[in-house]
Parts: C-alpha cells; sequence; structure tokens
C-alpha cells in the first residue's frame, strides 16, 4: 500500500525531474484541492474485507491449516511486490486478489514498520530532512518475523505507524495468515532473509513521470505537505534512492510488470500460477480421517465427564426428547449448563488461603491461583452458556468466535472473533454446546492458541460431546482439559452425533432446520 512516510524512489526520465521541469505539473494537481491528511499506516487496509463482483474477500482471517494430528498442514502462498512510489504495487495487488478469487487474502505493508524516530530524527523530519528512502529506515528484523508467522498461518500483530509523530501508536492491529500473502513496499527486495521468504517475486515498473505525478498528488492531497517539502524530498532522496536500492532489485523478479494495474495480461499469468501453487499447497479437510483416527481407543484422561446421576440423567432425558417443547428444552439446558461450569472451575489451579470467620477463627480455604479466567463461547450455540459463567465468575471478560463450514471444501473457517485484551496470559473456557468432529473446537484452541493462550490453561466445556470430536481434540491438544455431560458414541454419515440432541442452536433459538439439517450448515458449528 503507498502508505507509507516516503515510501517512494522514481526514477529520473531523460526529460528531467529538476524543479524547474515540475512548474508545468503543479497548477493542475494543487489548484481546488484542500489538504487531507492521512496520518497511520493502516489507512488502505481498513476494513479486513475486499469486496470484488464475485465473493467477499476476507484480508484478516483464515481457514484453519492444520491436520487431524493439530500440526502445521501447508505455507501460505506470499507474492513480493517491488517498484518505485506510485509505480501502482497497491493497484497491482488488488488486481490480483480480484482475479484469485480466493476468500483468504492477507495484504501486508512495509509502510507499517518504519523505526520509530528518535527527537533528534523528528526534528530532522519535520525539516523534510530525513531520509525515510534508506534501507536503514525500516525495521526489517520485525518484518521478517512477522512474514515468517503469517506464513506458518499464525496470528501477528502489526504496528501502525503515526506519520504526524513518526512513531507507532499504542494499540497494533491483529492479522491471520491466509491461502495468499502479499507484500509489498519499495524495498521488498532489499533483504536477503524476506527474500527467501517470498514464494514468487513481482516487480512493478511504471513510467517515471506518471510515478512522479502521482506521488505528488499523493503527498500535497493526502499528507497535506506543500509543494516544496515534496519537491525537496524527491530531489534529495526519492530520485537517488530509487536509483541505488530500488531499481537494481528488478533483477531479482521472477516477472517484471510494466504499466502497472493496467497490465491485465502479466496479472492474467500470475494469477494463473498462483491458482497452480495453490492447487498444490491445497489442504483437504478430511472429516473421514478424524473419523477413523482413533477408532477403538479408549477415551483420553484429558476427559471429565459429569457423574451420571438420576438428576443429571433426567435433565437429558427431557432436552433430548424430540417432543420437549421449547421453553423446557431452554430451562432444562440451563440447569445443565450451570452444573457444568461448576464441575470446570474445579479444574483451574488454586491455591491455599486463610481467612478469618466472624468469630475471630481462621479458616484454611482455596483461592484461584492464576491471573484472570476469561471465557470464549464459538457463536452461536456456545453463546448460551455465557450467562451460566457470568453466574458464577464475578465480572469474567467473554470473548467470542464463529467458524463456519465452507460448502465447497468442507473446511471449517474463521468468520469473526472478538478476543479480551492480553488473553494470552489467562485461563480460557472455551464453550459449544456439542461437538461432533471437533473440527470446530480444533479451530477455536488453534486461534487462542495463536494468540498465545498456553494450551494447558485451555478448558473446553460442552454439553454433548461425541467420541469421535472428544478423541481429535485430546489428540491434536493434550494438554486441553475437556468437560461435559455426555458422551455419545456415534456419528452418522452427516456427522450428526448419535442418538445426540438435534440441533442445539435450532431449537434453544426458535429456528427451524431445513430439511436434512447439517449442524456444520448452521451458524453452530458443531462438528
Amino acid at each position: 500500500m503507498e502508505c507509507g512516510e516516503n515510501s517512494s524512489s522514481l526514477s529520473n526520465s531523460n526529460s528531467g525531474g529538476g524543479e524547474g521541469s515540475l512548474d508545468r505539473l503543479l497548477t493542475s494537481i494543487s489548484s481546488g484541492l484542500s489538504p487531507r491528511k492521512r496520518t497511520t499506516s493502516q489507512c488502505k487496509s481498513e476494513p479486513p474485507l475486499l469486496r470484488t463482483s464475485k465473493r467477499t474477500i476476507y484480508t484478516a482471517g483464515r481457514p484453519p491449516w492444520y491436520n487431524e494430528h493439530g500440526t502445521q498442514s501447508k505455507e501460505a502462498f506470499v507474492i513480493g511486490l517491488c517498484g518505485g512510489s506510485a509505480s501502482g504495487k497497491t493497484t497491482v495487488a488488488r488486481k490480483i486478489i480480484e482475479a484469485l478469487d480466493v476468500p483468504w487474502v492477507v495484504l501486508l505493508s512495509m509502510d507499517s514498520f518504519y523505526k520509530v524516530l528518535t527527537p533528534e530524527q523528528q526534528v530532522t523530519a519535520a525539516s523534510n530532512d530525513y531520509n525515510f528512502d534508506h534501507p536503514d529506515a525500516f525495521d526489517f528484523g520485525l518484518l521478517a518475523h512477522t512474514l515468517r508467522k503469517l506464513k506458518l498461518g499464525k496470528s501477528v500483530k502489526i504496528p501502525v505507524y503515526d506519520f504526524t509523530t513518526h512513531g507507532r501508536q499504542k494499540d497494533w492491529k491483529t492479522v491471520y495468515g491466509a491461502s495468499v500473502i502479499i507484500f509489498e513496499g519499495i524495498m521488498a527486495f532489499a533483504d536477503k532473509e524476506l527474500l527467501q521468504l517470498l514464494d514468487m517475486k513481482i516487480f512493478v515498473e511504471t513510467d517515471s513521470d506518471i510515478r512522479l505525478v502521482r506521488r505528488l498528488q499523493r503527498d500535497i492531497t493526502e499528507r497535506g505537505r506543500d509543494i516544496e517539502g515534496v519537491i525537496k524530498q524527491y530531489n534529495k532522496f526519492v530520485k537517488p534512492a530509487f536509483e541505488q536500492y530500488i531499481e537494481p532489485t528488478m533483477r531479482l523478479a521472477d516477472i517484471v510488470v510494466p504499466r502497472g494495474g493496467g497490465n491485465m495480461v502479466a496479472i492474467d499469468l500470475i494469477v494463473q500460477h498462483v491458482h497452480s501453487q495453490l492447487e498444490e499447497r491445497k489442504l483437504r479437510w478430511d472429516m473421514a480421517a478424524l473419523a477413523s483416527a482413533h477408532q477403538a481407543q479408549p477415551l483420553p484422561q484429558t476427559l471429565s465427564v459429569l457423574e451420571s446421576t438420576p438428576q443429571v440423567r433426567g435433565m437429558h432425558t427431557i432436552i433430548r426428547n424430540k417432543e420437549t417443547s421449547r421453553d423446557e428444552f431452554i430451562f432444562y439446558s440451563k440447569r445443565l449448563m450451570r452444573l457444568l461450569i461448576e464441575r470446570a472451575l474445579s479444574f483451574l489451579p488454586s491455591e491455599s488461603h486463610i481467612v478469618q470467620t466472624p468469630q475471630g477463627e481462621d479458616y484454611e480455604g482455596r483461592t484461584f491461583h492464576g491471573k484472570r479466567i476469561t471465557g470464549v463461547s464459538i457463536l452461536r450455540a456456545g453463546e448460551t452458556m455465557e450467562p451460566a459463567l457470568r453466574a458464577v465468575c464475578k465480572d469474567v471478560r467473554i470473548g467470542k468466535i464463529l467458524i463456519q463450514t465452507n460448502q465447497d471444501t468442507g473446511e471449517p473457517e474463521l468468520h469473526y472473533l472478538r478476543l479480551p485484551k492480553d488473553i494470552g496470559e489467562d485461563h480460557v473456557i472455551l464453550m459449544d454446546c456439542t461437538v461432533s468432529t471437533g473440527a470446530a473446537a480444533m479451530m477455536a484452541v488453534r486461534v487462542l492458541l495463536d494468540h498465545d493462550v498456553q494450551e494447558e490453561k485451555i478448558l473446553l466445556v460442552s454439553l454433548l460431546m461425541a467420541e469421535m470430536g472428544v478423541h481429535s481434540v485430546a489428540y491434536a491438544f493434550p494438554q486441553v482439559q475437556i468437560i461435559t455431560t455426555a458422551v455419545d458414541k456415534k456419528v452418522n454419515d452427516l456427522f450428526h452425533i448419535i442418538p445426540g440432541i438435534g440441533n442445539f442452536g435450532d431449537r434453544y433459538f426458535g429456528t427451524d432446520a431445513p430439511p436434512e439439517w447439517s449442524d456444520e450448515e448452521m451458524d453452530e458449528p458443531s462438528y
């Protein structure tokens, strides 16, 4: 994205690039335009999606990218886009995204990775005397670390660079890996470690006069800068930096795209190659593999099933009965949820704590030994368990995850995520009402791990689970504690739990499932 400080370089044409040769451009650029300053590096990546004529492309989400063992399956395909400032790198990136027609893409810009300036450097920058077009202006260490994690499908924190203060804002942006990562910047090919992470290298070549006009228009209209300052920066830093650092890297490119985003022939060729690479790397989410991986194995020790007392058995009889009214279904489901949450809390770490009673005597009891407790519900059915958690955990923090199945691939996909800040320090109670294959639960655990939650601090709670789901989660994540009120032995060909409870979300919320309903097709991702 062309939102950097001076993330710019322009080659000088023979017609001249000095101040005198720019006079003919100035009136048309500056007249009738009021200054409009863009101040942060994330301006073009908000919101985290791109709508095309064919589909909505999510730029802050991802499919699972792990197999039934919970391990990494395939790396993302990373495209590097290099070129001078205003050469059209962002336009080319968006044209590629639209033509690829894949739902999960990350667009990463070097503009977010400028180094924080010292007070002395800020004074220099204010007078347009700091060179933002030199490789030393970028934090290549952080950039390589970030791109490497994204390629592995992990979440990362992206700094938000403030062009007003020449520093980073306090709150960084969370971005997730994707099927395709497009990384663009003027120095995209300037670092050996970065080059090793790129699967395809593209150099965008655009006539220097066109780039110069675009740069003037951008800096004047979007950043509120004056013409003299833009020209000074161009002559002193931009042109020399392009000739010394950027133009020579064209030889490293796999493909050179003349004329930028208008060259659809080149873009079509790029898209064809990327499609072939994605097909080779494609993860086939194999439900059958999950179903057969642990047949005839004993239930794992990390599983805790609520004691089947007459009360618990009686409540299951009511909620499993297809004739039960919605009011009764909700009432007895809530009773079971409360018992389930209370049981789950017994697995949290505690330590001895002595208090003094009103009679003046000491009592040695127990207290929670940890920083915080956070509940995370897998939407939509998992949300029904939140009141039970709030009833027994005062001031508990709540997060939400929406996972739905792609009807074409059968893969669970992350569509929405809202997690409390610093969740990596917490013990997390992950809530879903039913777990059939375990696919959604596995992905939810993977998301928590991506946010630095420790595996041994995750408790998965569910009203009803199939043995298949229990084995899948326990095998992939052996340190996650699993708590449920009952485990059914089978799932049918449609991966419904047998004998089961039906579609919990439909029965609880009163929505009607279509004929031959499938949990995977509903908002409630209870696979």
